[in-house]
């Protein structure tokens, strides 16, 4: 399972590529309003100069000509550019229109298996059911997640699916388990993920083991 950084904030992305771990991002509307008054399409061609594999970002409108016609001038700003279409009736038309012209589609805002098979069959690249969404309304987000993977394999279709609106680490466990192909984690659970108390126990005393050797040879 490949990890994505869900964010627009560059340093972060910056070290998340760095680490050599991340190899695409997702944005939207919400996480580039966070960074303040931006430029919104050099934010997004600066963050597709780091990244060595897709960024998604969102188009805004919500009929189809509208979607088709911001998503054919958003691909145009970089070649790792992915277009974000929502999981409405309009957005599958846009899909279809797109994925014919050879725009890759990251199929968002996915809730059920019903939405995933129209988005597969539609032609998009990616589909992303939002796990912590689901969870907050007493739904099981992982096994939809689980259930698009197995539709997907059993069709044996090139659609890949991005586990997303991952809220913590054991999120990341539960999706690679169900098969997803990409989760994509917020910066802060990408730092947790390699966190454990027994890890930053075991290397202080790795290292006041080696103090006290050091000390005895006199070489400290």
């Amino acid at each position: 399972m490949k990890i994505f950084l869900d964010t627009a904030n560059i340093e972060h992305i910056r070290h998340g590529v760095g680490l050599g771990v991340i190899t695409g991002v997702t944005t939207n509307p919400s996480l580039v309003s966070r960074e303040g008054k931006v430029d919104y399409r050099k934010l997004v061609q600066d963050i597709c100069s780091v990244v060595p594999g897709p960024v998604s970002t969102e188009v805004l409108g919500q009929d189809v000509q509208t979607m088709v016609s911001e998503a054919r001038e958003i691909a145009k700003w970089a070649e790792n550019i992915v277009v974000k279409i929502p999981a409405s009736l309009e957005g599958v038309e846009a899909t279809s229109v797109l994925a014919r012209e050879g725009i890759q589609v990251n199929f968002t805002l996915c809730f059920t298996l019903n939405q995933a098979v129209l988005g597969a069959q539609a032609g998009a690249a990616f589909i992303s059911p939002f796990v912590g969404r689901l969870d907050d309304v007493g739904e099981d987000g992982m096994e939809v997640v689980a259930d698009i993977v197995e539709y997907l394999d059993y069709y044996q279709l090139r659609t890949q699916v991005i586990a997303a609106s991952i809220r913590h680490p054991q999120h990341c466990l539960m999706a690679a388990r169900a098969g997803a192909h990409i989760a994509t984690v917020p910066y802060q659970v990408l730092l947790q993920m390699i966190r454990h108390p027994l890890t930053d126990i075991g290397i202080e005393r790795f290292r006041d083991d080696w103090t006290k050797v050091m000390t005895r040879e006199g070489l400290v």
